[in-house]
Formats: structure tokens, sequence, C-alpha cells
């Protein structure tokens, strides 16, 4: 019996000894793919980058494109005795750079592959590709870096740049190398995945000199690079360089949108500053100057940026007092008594249309008043959690308090006081009207972005609902790929019959009210809008106006601000009916009061305490479409670099208020 056993195990055993033998004898002698690998030693990967999609306007007009260059990598464990001294001079670089790269290369892995230079144009490689057989251990593999043909947008379409340590450490899917370009900010990083493409690899055999010695396994593992998805924008780049070239000399923003739609037509935060500048070699020495300009032009004022609505939201107290029941469009309240005074307008105005038109502040301080006392509650204290909180859930429908969803990274949410917030700051039941009263005309506690004003715009032009406001309306050739939620329908609490007891209100302001002076007409359109004075705690206060064209059908609504300029009808009116001009009309009559706003400087707190006006941004060391080798800056730590952060605008309360100059 124990004999059976033995020979029954020790067959076992010479069976599998025998199958492992035959198919070592399959893989060394029969099979002809491991034949060459072993014959050939060695298994080359190249990998293929793709170029990055473009980017065009909303009628094809090119915004981003990409110019072909290479990058040169280095393999530490390849590079043998080389005459380091011709090296330097061929690549115009620095006995000091080659050390210093080369140092950080060994310590990064001496066997994986590390950037060494960057970004040579097509006529430099092909004037050192032959001579590189001298230097083995460096490659070349084509790349790219991006252009903007428009030179505009430049906050909006963000840049790329070097992926960072922690972004590199932390893919959950690895697929980026060290040093790889991703999109840091704006449209480049929101649309990253699309825009990026897939890249290709290759695979050749090598022998043991390092010879090419052809494609492995006919290239069956090899994969071709696939470019990058395209993106078609919203936006009017004509309209977007009007635009820039009205901002000249100024400080703040501009944004507009389609009502019907939520597509943005333009969008610009001034001072600007051509992107060429952040893409090529001067990327860090050009992002150092923006980064320590007073007027912080690196700054997206549009989306980010934390200002008071001031009298712009007048609007939205009129409609939600209109809503409640608390006024009629009739309804009319006297001059004194309140706490916030008047402008200097002919007669009281005794209704509705008639305060919107010359933004009359105890008028609606008087709104707000109704608005809060509209409850059986006796005791003060009581009564203004209660309301509030109703107050809160209506002006929360128009979008403030809250993201838009517009398809940028950085997006704010701004500040809509709320019960608990008072609540917080006074003590539950130790608050009421006489202290919240400033949210009556736009001051106070609540702060929005100019992108919450604009909607305010299209809100009002829609007559009480708005759609998510958006950049991007199609992706690839056949222009789809955006997400239902991009194009959501948000509806407000607001009877649609409400919105012309203020629109007629609007148009008037235009015309004969707090614009003034015919700045605000332009024949054959009807444009409503508001003016508002956000105050500042230093310098004069920001001239804002919000609008819409034309009254009926409207096209186009606007948002335009401008730092230390004072009322709304003043500068931001000209500059945003200018723009409506342009985009309805696709020609500017009105050419003398587009000169006036060319011509007109106006320097910013920032600016005079820097000690005058802030460098020309478009032009700081603009990128040539052929670069040329040059000395970079040797790294100190390791390739991958850390992404440069983006100064916000931030809201800061002041301690007290005047509330007697918001028009």
């Amino acid at each position: 019996m124990f004999q059976d056993r033995k020979q029954i195990i020790l067959s076992f055993f010479f069976l599998v000894c025998g199958i492992y033998l035959l198919r070592l004898l399959y893989l060394q002698v029969i099979d002809d793919q491991y034949h060459t690998i072993g014959s050939t030693g060695a298994l080359k990967k190249e990998v293929q980058i793709p170029l990055r999609g473009q980017i065009y306007d909303r009628n094809g007009k090119l915004l981003v494109a990409n110019v072909d260059v290479y990058d040169m990598y280095v393999t530490p464990y390849k590079v043998k005795q080389m005459d380091t001294s011709m090296f330097c001079r061929l690549f115009n670089i620095s006995r000091t750079y080659f050390d210093s790269t080369m140092a950080v290369a060994k310590s990064y892995s001496r066997n994986r592959e590390t950037l060494f230079l960057r970004q040579l144009s097509k006529e430099d490689y092909a004037r050192v590709a032959d001579a590189m057989v001298s230097f083995p251990g460096f490659r070349f593999e084509l790349s790219f870096f991006r252009t903007y043909p428009a030179h505009t947008m430049s906050n909006a379409l963000g840049y790329i740049g070097e992926i960072s340590k922690k972004a590199y450490e932390d893919q959950e899917v690895e697929y980026y190398r060290s040093g790889d370009y991703v999109g840091i900010t704006g449209l480049e990083k929101q649309y990253e995945m699309e825009l990026r493409g897939r890249r290709g690899v290759k695979f050749t055999m090598m022998n043991v000199h390092g010879e090419n010695k052809g494609s492995y396994s006919d290239g069956e593992f090899d994969t071709l690079a696939v470019i990058g998805k395209n993106l078609y924008t919203t936006v009017d780049v004509e309209i977007q360089q009007l635009a820039d070239s009205l901002f000249q000399g100024k400080t703040g923003c501009a944004v507009a949108i389609e009502p019907a739609t939520g597509e943005v037509l333009a969008i610009g935060s001034y001072p600007y500053y051509d992107p060429n500048i952040l893409s090529g070699k001067q990327f860090a020495k050009n992002f150092k100057e923006l980064y320590r300009n007073p007027d912080k032009p690196l700054n997206d004022r549009v989306a980010t940026g934390f200002f008071r609505p001031g009298s712009t939201f007048k609007l939205v107290q009129a409609l939600v007092a209109l809503q409640l029941g608390a006024i009629a469009p009739s309804t009319a309240f006297p001059l004194g008594g309140a706490p916030v005074k008047c402008h200097n307008h002919p007669g009281s105005p005794n209704d509705l249309h008639n305060a919107v038109r010359f933004s009359c502040n105890p008028y609606f301080y008087n709104v707000f008043r109704k608005t809060m006392s509209e409850t059986s509650e006796t005791n003060p204290f009581k009564a203004a959690p209660i309301m509030l909180s109703k107050w809160h859930e209506m002006v929360e429908k128009f979008g403030y308090g809250q993201k838009l969803g517009i398809d940028l990274p950085s997006e704010s949410s701004g500040l809509l006081p709320s019960v608990k917030y008072y609540d917080k700051r006074y003590g539950a039941f130790q608050w009421k009207f006489s202290n919240i009263y400033s949210l009556s005309i736009g001051e106070g506690e609540v702060s929005v972005n100019m992108l919450k004003m604009a909607n305010l715009a299209a809100t009002i032009a829609n007559r009480g609902y708005w759609v998510t406001p958006h950049l991007v309306r199609g992706i690839g050739q056949n222009g789809r790929g955006l997400k239902p939620d991009q194009k959501q329908i948000h509806r407000t609490e607001i009877d649609s019959r409400h919105f012309e007891a203020i629109i007629g209100g609007m148009q008037d302001a235009v015309e004969r009210g707090t614009v003034g002076g015919g700045a605000g007409i332009v024949e054959g359109i009807a444009i409503c809008g508001k003016t508002g004075t956000s105050q500042n705690k230093k310098g004069k206060d920001n001239s804002v106006f919000i609008a819409f064209a034309p009254r009926y059908n409207p096209k186009i609504a606007i948002a335009v601000m401008v730092q230390n300029a004072g009322f709304g009808g003043s500068v931001a009116a000209p500059i945003a009916t200018l723009m409506i001009e342009k985009y309805l009309n696709r020609v500017i009559k009105r050419t003398a009061i587009k000169e006036r706003m060319l011509n007109l400087s106006i320097r910013t707190v920032e600016s005079m305490a820097a000690g005058g006006a802030s460098k020309d941004l478009r032009s700081l060391s603009p990128q040539s479409n052929k670069p040329t080798i040059s000395e970079p800056t040797a790294p100190k730590s390791k390739p991958q670099s850390e992404p440069v952060k983006v100064i916000k605008t931030t809201f800061v309360k002041p301690k007290e208020t005047n509330l007697n100059s918001t028009k």
C-alpha cells in the first residue's frame, strides 16, 4: 500500500516538472516573440503625448491653440562619460544648471526618466538631433505649449502647469508622469479630462548596445495617442475684447449672459493680462510680477470676488415684498423718518416705478420694514426671525448665498445672512429690524460676486427664472458632452406679473433717471437697468450697473463694476450699454461715449498706495510662437512643482456702514 502511494506521488511530481520543461522549451526555442526579447536584451517604452484640445468662441474663432515643441528627458543611469562642456554649449545652458538638474534627477530616481529641458522649437530640435548620439541617456519627446490668439479671457480660460507633487501622488489611476502639464485654473482645470486627450504608447526592441531593433511584436501592443477634445464656448470674443479696451486704466469686472440659455457672452476681470505670458519659459518670472501687482490681476473678480450689491439689491427687496403682499406697485412712502438719506431727485416717489427710477433709499428702507413686519407677533425681537426666515428662503431662490454652478472651478457662494447668522452675532432673540435694516439697500452683511449680479438681471429679464450660467456649449466634434445640470432652469417664487412693476422703472432709470446725461440711451434699443454704488472702507465707492436688453424678448443681461469710480451711472453704465450696443447692433455709433470711456483712467486705492499706476500687464514678456533654447532656472527640488496659488478677493465686513450714499 505504501509503495503504491509513493509511485503515485512520484508520478505526479515528474508530470509537473515535465509540463514546466515543455513550457520553457516553447518560450525559449519555439516562440519567436520571446526569442527576440532574449536576443535583443531590452524593451523600450515610448510615451506619445497627445495635443491638448483647442478652445473656440461661439462663432468659431480660436481662443486657445497649441504650438509643437520638444521636451528633453534624462535617465541618469544611462548617462555615461560625456563632454559636458560641449553639451552645455549646444543647449545654451550653464554648467550649474546641468549639475543641479542632474542631481535632482538622480535623487528622484536613477532608473526613471526625469524632465531635463523644456520647449525646444522644431528648428532647435533639428539643429541638435544629430549630435545626440554622443549623449546617451537623453531623449526628446514631442510636446506642446499653449498659445492664445485672442489675447483675452486670462482668468476664465486659466493656464496649465506642471502637476504638483501632491496631485501626482494622489492619482487613483496612474496616468500622469512627473513634469506633465495639467490645468491649474479656469476652463483648463474644469475640463482637464476632456482637454488632455489620451496618450499613446509604442514598444521598441533594443539590443544590448541600445540600438533600435524594430517594433515589438509588430506593434500589437502599441496604442495611438488621441488628441484632446475641443471646447466650444459661449463667449463672443468681439464683445469680450471691447470690454478689455473699455477697462483700460480701470479696475473691476464685467459679465454678460444670454438670459434664455444661461450662456455667458463675456466674462472679464480687470486689469487683465495677456494669457500668453503664463505660457512658456517665462512663467515663473511673469507670475511673480502678476502676484505682486497691487491691483491683483490674478484675482477672478467675476466668480470669486466679494462685493456689496448696493442699490441693485433693491430690485430683489421689491419683488419679495410684492410677492408677500407687503406692498403694491402703487404703494407710496414718505421720505422723512428713515435713517437713510434720499438723493436729490424731483418730487417724492409716489409709487414703486419712480422709486426704482430714482433709486430712493427711504422708499426701500420702508419696503424692507414692511416685509419684516408682516406677522402677528407684537414682540419685535420674536417677529424679526420669523420674517427673516421667509425672506431668506425667497431671496435664496435668486441664487444668493450659494454657488450658481458655473463651469469654473473657483466660484464663491457669497453671503446671504440668515437667522442663524444673526443669532450667532447678537444672540437668540437679541436682534430686531433696527439691527439689519442696512440690507434694505444692499449694504451691511450681504455680499455677492458680479456673476450673481448679472444673473439677477437675467432673472428679471426672464420674469422669474434663471438658467445655470455656463461657458461651454459643446465638447468635441459633435458638440455634446455637457452635463444636464449645466442647463438647469431655476425658478424663483415670484409671480411673473410682479416683474413689470420694476422693469418699467428700470427702463426709466436708464432713459431719464439715475444714469443721466443720455449715457445709457441707445437708439432703437430699450435698455432696462439699475445703478448701484457699492461702498468701500477706503477710497471712492464702486460704480455698479446691471441691465438687460431689449425690454421684450431680451437677448443680453449684463453686470459691470468699476472700483473707486463713484456713482453707478457715471462709469459702469456707459461701459455696459456700449457692450449691449455692440452685441445687438454689431457696431457702436455712440463714438463720443466710447472715446470718453477709453480715455478714462481711474487709480484704485491699491495703486495709489503703491505709488503709481500699475504696469501694463498685456506686454509682460510675451511668448513667441517659436520657442528658443534659453537657460531655465535651475530646479531646487524634485521635478514635481507645487501649483501656484491664485489670490482670491475676500469680503471683510466693516465695523461701521454709511448708508446715505447708495444709488
